[in-house]
């Protein structure tokens, strides 16, 4: 067996399609049970930082369908997987928690930076939106049209939400943490404030007792 240069990466054989789109589809569940949780946990002090986990990791994952082969489906035609599932109701659930932290600005195509405003709670469900309907063809077996679905829908709509989302996730912390001028109005401001008060609490109450 002939040794690995020194400096050099091991050899690793390339992902099938199979093991990338599950590796793809346990990210999308563990993102959309997440997501559910936080809407229905109904607890301001705790959804900040763990939407902005949450987007980190999904972003991750959709990296690795940044750099991956151009997909193709099998057909001109999407198979039908059935209606989008109703998240109005998280949708909602989602806005009543970000509260006066939902609004907020972003440029969607550095080059071509037009400033566009939007709602945290939109953009999340979009993004669950997109996700579940690769994940429906993944459940349905048709591995490439799921590939094909996420790499598009990444490279089109959800990874540029996912990044604007997480820039906001982080100045909320940002302010808190650092001190940092962001740009919010004062009842936003507010808003983040009382809710990352509300963590430093909950966190402070679950801390163990010295010995």
């Amino acid at each position: 067996m002939t040794p690995t240069p020194t400096g050099a990466p091991p050899s690793a054989e390339p992902l099938t399609s199979e093991a990338l789109a599950a590796g793809i589809a346990g990210h999308v569940e563990d993102f959309l049970v997440a997501l559910r949780a936080v809407a229905a946990e109904n607890d301001p002090g705790r959804s900040i930082p763990l939407l902005l986990l949450e987007i980190s990791q999904m972003l991750f994952a959709g990296s690795r369908l940044g750099v991956e082969r151009d997909f193709t489906p099998r057909s001109e035609y999407q198979p039908d997987v059935g209606p989008e599932p109703d998240l109005d109701d998280m949708r909602m659930q989602l806005a009543a928690i970000l509260g006066d932290t939902d609004t907020y600005s972003f440029v969607f195509d550095p080059y071509d930076p037009e400033v566009v405003e939007s709602q945290l709670s939109d953009d999340l469900t979009s993004i669950a939106t997109d996700l579940d309907t690769g994940l429906r063809h993944f459940g349905a077996g048709n591995v490439e049209e799921a590939l094909w679905w996420w790499q598009f829908s990444y490279v089109s709509s959800w990874g540029n939400l996912a990044g604007a989302a997480l820039n906001a996730l982080l100045s909320i912390v940002s302010h808190d943490r650092l001190d940092v001028e962001v740009v919010l109005d004062d009842d936003q401001v507010a808003a983040a404030e009382v809710m990352l008060e509300s963590v430093d609490e909950t966190a402070a109450g679950s801390t163990p007792a010295s010995r």
